[in-house]
């Protein structure tokens, strides 16, 4: 194979059928990849609270963190693989995901857990924004099967938010 050959390939169009249009694959794809980012650094914000968590709730926000953060997980491959099935790319490195993410990452060396679940019930609150706006560009695009999913992760979305509101909410 000769170079010109090789250089062909690696730029090659995939081409993959989906019945979008070329500017929906575009747009979609790329907010599926700006979405994967999110959501990894919402996994990671997750696992180091879960990780480091300490207080008299200890138990309970690090069995509910580990929960959030399998559920959290459970959503990459789903959105990686939607932005390849209907045609486009995604994420290739850890590098290329924090660039994208546009959740703040908290490398503190101690967070009390009541700024850990305020931080993560904000988190969430932007993620749930996020997925609301890719659902507004699916419908846009008449993508049904990707709005599909999304309306399933809002969901999920709404109820870990709606978990970190209840635990910190204070009695008067």
């Amino acid at each position: 194979m000769s170079d010109s050959d090789a250089k062909k390939r690696k730029t090659a169009a995939l081409n993959t059928p989906s019945g979008l249009g070329a500017n929906a694959v575009t747009d979609i794809a790329a907010a599926l990849t700006t979405l994967l980012a999110d959501v990894f650094s919402l996994y990671m914000k997750t696992k180091n609270f879960h990780w480091h968590m300490s207080g008299p709730h200890f138990r309970d926000y690090h069995l509910l963190l580990d929960e959030h953060g399998d559920q959290i997980f459970a959503m990459t491959d789903d959105l990686a693989e939607r932005a390849r099935k209907i045609g486009g790319t995604t994420l290739r490195s850890l590098g290329h995901a924090s660039r994208l993410s546009r959740l703040e990452d908290n490398d503190a060396d101690f967070v009390t857990p009541d700024d850990m679940i305020a931080e993560l019930r904000e988190d969430n609150k932007q993620l749930l924004g996020f997925m609301r706006e890719t659902h507004s560009l699916c419908d846009e695009h008449n993508d049904v099967a990707t709005a599909s999913l999304l309306e399933n992760w809002i969901d999920e979305t709404e109820r870990r938010t709606w978990f970190l509101f209840e635990i910190s909410r204070r009695e008067l």
